[in-house]
């Protein structure tokens, strides 16, 4: 492992996943660099980007006018919207609207594909570079969700990280996909997992154990390739 100060490109910082691997994954000597339209908790070593994730053109140039030439060893996309009534009985694909389906998918897909684009020689600095993608149990076969519009962005997360291995193998640069299942994203990384896991009756899944597989994602050698980890709650018969 690697032990020397890393650089983390971050997005989706403001609250919930992101939040918290801000919070629990880098080590205080490590860069930051966060990203989020709402400002972030105030973090000793993190640096704000802001920026409105549905502009793909926008976004790609306000997070590389601030990394500009600098190496990125860790860049988590961690950014998933779904439809208004999604997870709800009230969910009913006839009624989203073509706007919605835009938003959705210039914001979980458009905007990650041209922003790791613009950032893959940032990532060649690196000495070990390691590309995590968050992704949903909405994105894998078989699932019994109705939400189409998000099934069908996690689905091509998956699609974007099999080519970028391929662009990038020849550089050792690792690209895996992390699907989870549903979170315990409400509750702060701080709040122990044995409290966690009795208020939520063992149905969620507390967000330390994202960190660990975080971790061990970047704890690998680049002679590893991590694919994909998939992570349902055990109570989650979706899946």
């Amino acid at each position: 492992m690697d032990n020397s100060n890393k650089t983390f490109l971050i997005y989706g910082v403001s609250k919930g996943l992101g939040k918290a691997i801000v919070q629990a994954v880098p080590k205080p000597t490590d860069t930051i660099y966060g990203v989020s339209r709402t400002q972030p908790q105030e973090t000793p070593n993190l640096s704000w980007i802001c920026t409105d994730l549905s502009n793909p053109k926008q976004a790609v140039i306000d997070v590389k006018t601030v990394i500009g030439q600098q190496k990125i060893d860790v860049l988590i996309y961690n950014v998933g919207i779904w439809e208004q009534q999604a997870f709800s009985k009230d969910y009913n694909f006839e009624n989203v609207s073509a706007a919605e389906i835009h938003q959705i998918i210039n914001i979980n897909i458009t905007t990650c594909i041209q922003s790791i684009q613009s950032l893959i020689e940032n990532l060649k600095h690196s000495d070990n570079a390691k590309i995590i993608l968050i992704g949903s149990t909405w994105g894998v076969d078989n699932h019994n969700g109705k939400e189409l519009v998000f099934s069908a962005t996690k689905f091509a997360l998956r699609g974007i990280a099999q080519s970028l291995r391929e662009i990038l193998r020849e550089h050792l640069i690792g690209v895996s996909v992390l699907n989870l299942g549903y979170l315990a994203s409400e509750y702060e990384i701080d709040k122990s997992t044995q409290a966690i896991l009795e208020e939520t009756k063992y149905s969620l899944i507390p967000l330390s154990d994202v960190i660990q597989a975080i971790h061990f994602i970047i704890s690998t050698s680049k002679a590893a390739c991590i694919k994909e980890i998939l992570m349902p709650a055990m109570l989650d018969k979706n899946i």
